[in-house]
C-alpha cells in the first residue's frame, strides 16, 4: 500500500521562525511575517499538489482563519489537492454539517476530508457558546457523528439524545464520495468514539513505542466495534541534504527565544485539558536539554507552540527511515508541516519522497514515469567515448 502524505496550511500566518498558536495558547498570539491570505496559502497548496501531497490539513480555533471558508476558496486555485478541514461538532447542527460536506464534495469534485476536533479547551469552547465539559463533549461528538453518518447514507433521521435532537432530518443530495472522517484523541473518552466513527485515527508524533501502545489500544476498540481503521500521524519535519544542516536549522528555530517566553508558553499549556497536549509536554518537560526524544524525533516545537510539538529532523535518508519505522507500526498517512511551510514542502517533497518512491513505499498521486529523468548540466562538455 502506498503511503499517503498531507501537508499543512498555516491559516494563522507563516514565518521562517516557529509561529505561536495552537491548543491552549491565548487568542492573538498567532501570526507571522507572511499573512494567511489566499495568495500565499494558494502558493503552499499548489506546491503541495505539485510535489505529490494528497491533501492539506487546515486547523480550527479562534487563533486562525475559519477552515471551511478558507479551503472553499483554495479549491479554486488548485486542481487535485484535497482539504482536511478541521471542525468542531457541537458548534453547528449535525444536519447542517452533513449538508455542508455534501455541498463541498459536489462543488469541489470530491476533495473534502473531515478532521473531527472535539475540543480540548473549555475556555475556548465557552467563547463559542459551548459550556459542556470534556467528557460530555465526546459524548456529544458520538451522537453528532451517528446522525451525520446516517444522513450520508440517505436515511431520514429522528434522534433524541442527551445532547442533540433532530426530527425528520434528511439530505436533499448525498455527498459523492462520502468524505473520510479523521479523528484524534488520546483520552479514555476519545477512544471508543474514534473506534465507532473514524476512518483514520490520528496521533501526534510520539516515540515509536508510545505510538505502538496507542495504536494497539485503538485497534482493540475498533475490533470490538466491528470496524477496521487506518492510522495516521501528525508531525513537523526538518529534512536537509545532510543531518548537520537539519539539526542546525532545528537549533536556529529556538535561537533567540528567551527562557521566560518558553516558561510562559509552558505554563499556559499545562492548563490544557487535552490528554494529547499533556503527553506532548511530558516528552520534553519544558527543558531544552533533552529534545531528541527518539532517533531523529525532536520535541523543540512543543516548547513554544501548542498542539503537535515534535518534528522529524535529519538527512533525507534518515527522515525516510523514520517514516518507514512508523509505517511498520501501521501508520499509513502522514500529516506534515514545517517553518516556513512553502520552503519546507519542497525540502521534503524533493528530498524524502523520491527515496520513499525508490523503496516502493510511495507513488505520486498524479502518476509519473517509473524511472526518474536524469538532469543534465547545461553547456557541460560531453564525455568523449573511449576508442578501442
Amino acid at each position: 500500500m502506498s503511503l499517503t502524505f498531507h501537508w499543512f496550511l498555516p491559516t494563522y500566518g507563516d514565518s521562517r521562525d516557529i509561529v505561536g498558536g495552537g491548543h491552549g495558547v491565548p487568542v492573538g498570539t498567532a501570526g507571522g511575517a507572511r499573512p494567511a491570505d489566499v495568495a500565499y496559502l494558494g502558493q503552499i497548496a499548489r506546491s503541495a499538489e505539485q510535489l505529490g501531497f494528497v491533501g492539506a490539513l487546515t486547523p480550527t480555533g479562534a487563533w486562525c482563519e475559519d477552515a471551511w471558508l478558507t479551503t472553499a476558496m483554495l479549491t479554486q486555485v488548485t486542481e487535485r489537492l484535497r482539504f482536511l478541514v478541521a471542525f468542531r461538532p457541537g458548534l453547528l447542527s449535525p444536519t447542517l454539517a452533513a449538508q455542508m460536506a455534501s455541498t463541498f464534495q459536489r462543488l469541489s469534485g470530491g476533495r473534502l476530508l473531515l478532521n473531527v476536533v472535539t475540543g480540548g479547551e473549555s475556555t475556548e469552547q465557552r467563547a463559542y457558546g459551548d459550556f459542556l465539559d470534556k467528557d460530555a463533549r465526546y459524548a456529544r461528538t458520538d451522537e453528532f457523528l451517528h446522525v451525520v453518518r446516517a444522513l450520508w447514507r440517505g436515511e431520514t433521521v429522528d434522534h433524541d439524545g442527551a445532547h442533540l435532537r433532530v426530527s425528520g432530518a434528511r439530505l436533499g443530495r448525498l455527498p459523492d464520495p462520502v468524505p473520510p472522517v479523521y479523528f484524534g484523541g488520546s483520552s479514555a473518552a476519545a477512544g471508543p468514539v474514534a473506534a465507532r466513527h473514524s476512518d483514520v485515527y490520528l496521533t501526534w508524533g510520539e516515540p515509536p513505542a508510545q505510538v505502538a501502545d496507542k495504536l494497539d489500544r485503538i485497534r482493540g476498540l475498533a475490533t470490538a466495534a466491528g470496524r477496521e481503521l487506518r492510522y495516521g500521524i501528525r508531525l513537523h519535519v526538518i529534512s536537509r541534504d545532510t543531518a548537520d544542516e537539519a539539526w542546525a536549522q532545528a537549533r536556529r528555530l529556538l535561537d533567540g527565544i528567551a527562557e521566560d517566553d518558553i516558561r510562559a508558553v509552558q505554563e499556559g499549556l499545562r492548563r490544557s485539558e487535552s490528554e494529547g497536549q499533556r503527553r506532548m509536554l511530558d516528552l520534553h518537560g519544558g527543558s531544552r536539554d533533552r529534545l531528541e526524544i527518539a532517533p531523529n524525533l525532536w520535541a523543540g516545537v512543543g516548547l513554544v507552540r501548542g498542539g503537535a510539538g515534535t518534528a522529524l529532523v535529519g538527512s533525507h535518508t534518515e527522515v525516510a527511515d523514520r517514516i518507514a519505522d512508523y509505517h511498520a507500526l501501521g501508520i499509513d498517512e502522514f500529516i506534515l508541516s514545517g517553518h516556513p511551510h512553502l520552503e519546507e514542502a519542497y525540502w521534503f517533497g524533493e528530498g524524502v519522497l523520491p527515496i520513499l518512491r525508490r523503496r516502493g513505499l510511495w507513488r505520486h498521486p498524479a502518476g509519473e514515469p517509473a524511472v526518474e529523468p536524469s538532469v543534465g548540466v547545461p553547456f557541460a562538455p560531453r564525455p568523449v567515448p573511449a576508442r578501442g
